[in-house]
């Protein structure tokens, strides 16, 4: 009998030089025995191993797909992946923001830590609580119209990844259970992965987790902790409002289960004050929702951090635990190698205490701004959804669209986008949408890449899905 790899090998072959384009549908797994006159068991190995090697998808009751052009190897640009003589691609992929005039606000602050009493300081290790000024001045960062967290409370890490690590590693033993919405930043799978952590989706609405749902998957097995972004969820760009907040909080505290709070977005959504933060004292984001910590101190873990508001390369991951979990908090931080670097963190406190955090997230406000206004002229009458305060897009495709072959058709015009499935717990729910990030390409780019996407969406699937 013919070796399952080796049929493997020869659909690869097929799927490699375009005689199975992306999204085409494969045979039901009966019929391609059939046809290559092998058992029903080896189908089904063929197939595994195809999905193994990343170029097909299993969709439940829809059939099996080739999938997407695979990413580019990390160092090769997307300009180089373009076919010979195309635009170079846009990546939408990215949502790291920056503005005019960022490098010329951080400078002073650099300048003055290459003094060498001060770059002596900066250079030594990092204590995961930080130093007196950095947890004065994450504290004036974090805090909301009715929420302020303790500096005695506050840590600090190498980023809001690692922070959000730290907590689920103090929180959640290997083959513990973590609740999350049904969508999910994709680097907390992978997280959970490499600690063991079994993910489990929650039920949602409009406005984030039912309260039921959690109450419900807490009580068919225990879980651990929950892990939320209740303002700006990454990738629908939902908030959750006042009301839900306090429900959940009170349902969770009647469980007595711990919660991380994911707010690195929080910094964006300004509530209806339109205050963009003062030059000094509090730095945070005037009128932003108060987190579920305020209404659940002794169980929520508030994570946030710098990369947004300031810039990727020289960052801090921020953290707010309840006052009993600092010392465990503290520790994961150290066992795990995910302490703050303290240079930036000494950069860090010292832009929150001059203003330039807040001047800084002010600019990034006033840009996502513009760039929505690039996705309404553009996108607006085809449905993606973005909060009003948002730097990315959630776009629930119209029919006959999937997922994969959206992403395929766009980049073939230049465009890299995020396919829903990347966002997706349960690998049998997968939205076909996509999320459009706004923030990293250069607006030029970004109206391009956006009429791009508006005409591969009105030029419909022709090459794309067969019998959907």
């Amino acid at each position: 009998m013919e070796d399952y790899r080796r049929i493997a090998d020869r659909i690869a072959a097929a799927i490699a030089d375009g005689r199975l384009g992306p999204g085409q549908r494969l045979p039901p797994q009966r019929a391609f025995a059939r046809r290559h006159r092998i058992a029903a068991s080896t189908a089904g190995r063929v197939y595994g191993e195809l999905v193994r090697r990343g170029l097909v998808v299993g969709e439940v009751g829809r059939g099996t797909f080739v999938r997407a052009a695979a990413p580019e190897p990390a160092g090769r640009s997307l300009s180089e992946a373009a076919p010979a003589g195309a635009a170079p691609a846009v990546d939408l992929q990215l949502t790291y923001p920056s503005v005019p005039g960022q490098s010329e606000l951080l400078a002073p602050v650099l300048a003055g830590l290459v003094r060498p009493g001060d770059l002596t300081a900066a250079l030594r290790p990092a204590a995961a609580t930080g130093t007196p000024a950095a947890r004065e001045a994450a504290a004036a960062l974090l805090a909301t119209p009715g929420w302020r967290p303790a500096p005695d409370r506050l840590l600090f890490t190498g980023n809001a990844r690692q922070a959000i690590a730290a907590v689920l590693a103090s929180l959640v033993r290997p083959g513990g259970r973590v609740g999350v919405e049904e969508l999910t930043y994709p680097l907390v799978k992978e997280i959970a992965g490499r600690l063991g952590i079994v993910l489990v989706p929650l039920a949602t609405d409009e406005e984030g987790p039912c309260p039921d749902a959690v109450a419900a998957a807490h009580r068919s097995a225990p879980l651990s902790a929950l892990y939320l972004q209740p303002t700006l969820h990454n990738p629908t760009t939902r908030t959750m409002g006042a009301e839900r907040r306090a429900l959940l909080a009170r349902t969770v505290a009647g469980l007595g289960l711990p919660v991380v709070e994911d707010r690195v977005w929080s910094f964006l959504h300004t509530g209806h004050t339109g205050s963009s933060g003062s030059s000094s004292g509090s730095s945070g984001s005037p009128g932003s929702p108060d987190p579920l910590a305020a209404h659940a101190p002794g169980l929520v873990h508030v994570v946030d951090g710098l990369s947004k508001r300031v810039a990727p390369g020289l960052t801090a991951g921020l953290l707010a635990v309840p006052a009993d979990r600092v010392g465990a908090v503290a520790a994961a931080v150290r066992s795990g190698g995910w302490s703050a670097g303290g240079l930036a963190l000494e950069a860090a406190a010292r832009w929150i205490a001059d203003g330039t955090v807040a001047r800084l997230a002010a600019a990034k406000r006033a840009d996502a701004a513009r760039r929505r206004r690039l996705l309404h002229r553009h996108l607006g009458t085809l449905a993606p959804w973005s909060d009003p305060h948002a730097y990315f897009a959630w776009w629930e495709l119209p029919a006959p669209w999937r997922a994969d072959t959206f992403t395929a058709a766009a980049a073939a015009h230049g465009v890299a986008v995020t396919p829903g499935p990347a966002f997706a717990v349960d690998p049998a729910r997968t939205p076909d949408a996509v999320r459009l990030g706004l923030a990293s390409a250069p607006e030029a780019e970004l109206d391009r890449a956006l009429r791009a996407l508006a005409d591969v969406v009105r030029g419909g699937t022709d090459g794309g899905p067969s019998g959907r």
